[in-house]
């Protein structure tokens, strides 16, 4: 199920329990509808409205992070590629294959994360991978006879495996998020809540419009806390840019 869609049905049941809320203030008895009622439900969901916002604020917070984290890693990775093949350049002639060999996995490795609108995002695929265990045996065919290229052996090697580690994390983070039963206690507060401002709400439009904008923003938040946890496929993505300014550099 896309994500949109999930927005969607968190906007249709927080507004549907406003809609209950008004509907069950019709067949409240008067006893039912006294002050001290409502001073004791508002008292209530004070405490409901003040858990939900600190929850969805900390939601926001670790999705962001995550967001960044991820961002991080996708840079980190484009300059760990630029930096071993600035290495391999200065290297010699006989790192040329190997360079190569980089530069097509750079190119495949940009195509797995920012795929066309035709494919999708393949994180882990395992024919681009081999491409990197491939620039990694020919660095080790190399046979370097100089202190110059010794040096230089080593940091391209240290850098091939700093790739493989980048690779490594972006695959193992890939598909953690908030925790579904956690999201539908989240979307359970909410729903209580607005069922409760519906409940003592005047009939009008200004108060049935105001409910619905307010479940339209409660809703967005939700959204917004799932796209921040898809980088790679969300409405909010990662920016190809590092990737395909690594690209450039290795073509040049």
């Amino acid at each position: 199920m896309s994500l949109p869609i999930i927005g969607l049905i968190v906007f249709a049941i927080v507004v549907s329990g406003a809609m209950a809320g008004l509907a069950a203030s019709e067949r409240l008895p008067p006893k039912h509808a006294t002050s001290e009622t409502k001073s004791v439900v508002s008292v209530s969901m004070a405490i409901v409205g003040t858990v939900s916002a600190l929850v969805l604020g900390l939601l926001v917070s670790t999705a962001n992070s995550s967001f960044q984290t991820r961002a991080g890693e996708v840079t980190q990775l484009s300059a760990d590629i630029v930096r071993l093949d600035r290495m391999l350049r200065r290297y010699g002639t006989e790192a040329d294959p190997a360079r190569e060999t980089l530069r097509h996995y750079a190119e495949r490795k940009t195509t797995d994360l920012f795929p066309a609108l035709a494919r999708q995002v393949r994180i882990d695929d395992r024919t681009t991978n081999e491409l990197l265990d491939r620039v990694e045996d020919q660095l080790l065919a190399l046979h370097p006879t100089s202190p110059q290229q010794q040096w230089l052996m080593g940091q391209a090697l240290q850098l091939a495996a700093d790739i493989s580690g980048t690779r490594w994390l972006l695959t193992q983070q890939a598909g953690q998020g908030t925790p579904v039963p956690f999201l539908v206690l989240v979307v359970f507060w909410l729903t209580l809540l607005f069922a409760s401002f519906g409940l003592f709400a005047p009939r009008n439009l200004t108060a049935g419009i105001s409910l619905v904008l307010c479940a339209l923003a409660v809703s967005g938040g939700v959204e917004m806390i799932l796209e921040l946890e898809q980088p790679f496929t969300g409405l909010v993505q990662i920016s190809p840019l590092p990737m395909q300014q690594a690209l450039a550099t290795l073509n040049w």
